[in-house]
């Protein structure tokens, strides 16, 4: 285990990742960025000429691609390099160059979508079915999907110069609460330390009940006394999202946010209601964390301590990329040598330097390889599994590049955190079946237990508030802060249960969701663990045809809507199948849990 942080420059090449594949040297960078106001200015050669013929069509979409690809590659490359080292001046430069540059370019191309509408359908229906298109002929057919809620070129112009100040009250938000809020100290072992936004969880997950009791009081206790401005910001937001939907002539914003993917309203509330019918396991659940902790009442402080004390371990980068092999090997030798390949031969950046972004994340390019941002810690078991989450974003990408054109290779987010979780759960079984003790055993199925619950209900819980809010702002009543605490506490009261005891401002918890600011985000996050553990069993449990409806998934990129694309797996998103299938899971590991503790 690394025991200090050491400077970029101090970091081995063999430690980080290679972005040669990108550019080879930061003087390509720089000419691939200056190119861009001439592919820019190719682009807008082609204004008011998409429609007088097919040739003329087909060359707009080729001058469109060449500026695209490289605005992703101008773009990734100084964002990686941004994310490695953000304390780096020259760093900082050249992603604030990028942004400025290709924000420009995005505006000056605006008229290119509304025109390409514009073609009457007799026309464009011909074209793109011609045999020429067929690189672009999806990207057209997606476009022509959002044809009946695309307004005038002056409606659409409008809404295109409100776009930065829409982002005013998420913006903020989040100065308000990263930057502006104070929540003190906690007293930990006879020493203060700093409560902050980012040591929260650390504090939620201390064995102590009582710095996990203060922590909360005083974290709650801020937020309290700023609830009217905290209320009035995410208010804002939701009148933002009624406004755009009702602008753009959706019948709501539900509505206005699944249209473009062509998910069904009913997948969102069939989730909701599927979770609601499940709350026996998820009270057991918390009724055992009850009885594990022997407290009195459980309070809402006591739910992030970890059920099983954690098991010391070591797991060296390398060793953990060898997990990766076995436990992903029923996916084949072309996958596990391919992502172990990349694992260890340039696509990771793999420790923790001073100035690089915390956390973890898969940055998939069309030209290069799919990149992962980790910051291994060979002590944390769990760091093996974002590794594998990681890899499974990667190998998600590598396919989609790899198997389609430029146009369409890029997956939605609603499929992005299948082929992760499900690369989790594989994981997950490997180690469980291999565990050489009790304790490894029970710490395995107390954190998968901890996550499937952390992606699954509680994201649906947070779905359920977003719809709840926005309906009410829908139907003509004010989201007052009053408002919001009273859906909000009521949620806790039916996802937490009896054995649960809530503070007088439990319900604070509400008004700082970062994520509830790009709403109608986080149901993907549960319908993608339904997913993926469906398949997981699908492809553990079947043969070929059922690891070849995988590879089929994996490799569809942006060729199909996300439920199309999980149907060829194998699963079925617009049931109730799937979500049913993962609560089974879980009620399973509490099974288990109950009868090992």
């Amino acid at each position: 285990m690394k025991t200090s942080v050491p400077l970029r420059k101090d970091v081995p090449q063999k430690d980080k990742w290679d972005l040669s594949t990108l550019y080879a040297c930061d003087d390509d960078w720089e000419k691939a960025l200056a190119s861009i106001d001439g592919l820019t200015e190719n682009v807008l050669s082609f204004k008011g000429k998409l429609g007088q013929s097919s040739s003329s069509l087909l060359s707009a979409l080729k001058a469109l691609e060449s500026l695209f690809r490289v605005v992703e590659t101008v773009s990734n490359y100084a964002g990686l390099l941004y994310t490695a080292d953000e304390s780096d001046g020259a760093n900082q430069d050249k992603d604030g160059r990028s942004t400025i540059v290709c924000s420009a370019a995005f505006s000056k191309i605006a008229f290119f979508d509304p025109e390409l509408l514009a073609i009457p359908d007799e026309k464009i229906n011909e074209w793109k079915n011609l045999p020429e298109f067929k690189d672009y002929r999806i990207y057209i057919e997606k476009t022509l999907h959002t044809k009946p809620y695309t307004l005038s070129e002056k409606e659409e112009r409008i809404l295109s110069l409100q776009s930065e100040t829409s982002q005013t009250a998420h913006n903020t938000f989040s100065l308000l609460t990263n930057v502006d809020l104070q929540f003190g100290t906690v007293k930990v072992d006879g020493e203060e330390k700093p409560l902050t936004q980012s040591s929260w969880s650390v504090f939620m997950e201390n064995p102590n009940r009582a710095v996990r009791k203060e922590a909360y009081d005083k974290f709650y206790g801020v937020f309290q006394t700023h609830e009217h401005t905290l209320a009035s910001l995410y208010a804002g937001s939701v009148n933002q999202d009624v406004f755009i939907a009702r602008a753009r002539g959706y019948d709501s914003a539900l509505q206005s946010r699944l249209y473009g993917d062509k998910v069904p309203e009913s997948v969102y509330r069939n989730l909701i209601d599927t979770v609601h019918k499940n709350f026996p396991a998820l009270h057991r659940f918390y009724a055992l964390r009850k009885r594990v902790l022997g407290v009195d009442e459980l309070r809402h402080y006591d739910v992030y301590v970890p059920l099983v004390k954690r098991v010391k371990t070591h797991t060296s980068y390398e060793e953990a990329v060898e997990i990766c092999r076995n436990a992903l090997s029923p996916l084949g030798s072309e996958y596990t040598d391919t992502l172990c390949g990349g694992l260890l031969g340039g696509w990771v950046d793999r420790y923790e330097n001073k100035g690089k972004r915390s956390g973890a994340f898969s940055s998939g390019v069309y030209t290069g390889y799919p990149y992962i941002l980790l910051n291994y810690k060979d002590d944390a078991i769990r760091d093996v599994f974002t590794m594998a989450h990681e890899g499974g974003h990667s190998m998600h990408s590598w396919y989609s590049k790899n198997n389609n054109p430029f146009m369409h290779y890029s997956y939605t987010i609603f499929e992005a955190e299948v082929a992760s979780t499900f690369n989790e759960e594989l994981v997950f079984q490997y180690l469980l079946k291999n565990a050489t003790d009790g304790d490894m055993k029970k710490y395995l199925l107390s954190m998968r237990a901890s996550d499937i619950l952390a992606t699954l209900h509680r994201q649906t819980m947070f779905a359920e508030f977003e719809l709840k809010a926005h309906e009410l702002v829908e139907k003509g009543s004010p989201l007052s802060a009053e408002n919001i605490r009273k859906i909000y506490r009521g949620l806790l009261e039916q996802y937490f249960g009896p054995d649960m005891v809530f503070e007088p401002n439990s319900d604070m918890e509400g008004l700082r969701i970062p994520h509830f600011y790009g709403a109608y985000y986080v149901y993907k996050y549960a319908t993608g663990i339904s997913a993926s553990l469906a398949l997981a069993k699908r492809v553990t449990e079947g043969g070929k045809t059922e690891l070849d409806d995988y590879f089929t998934f994996l490799k569809s990129g942006g060729s199909r809507y996300p439920i199309e694309s999980l149907k060829v797996a194998g699963v079925d998103m617009s049931s109730t199948a799937p979500v049913q299938s993962a609560l089974d899971v879980f009620a399973d590991l509490v099974g288990q849990l109950e009868n090992l503790l």
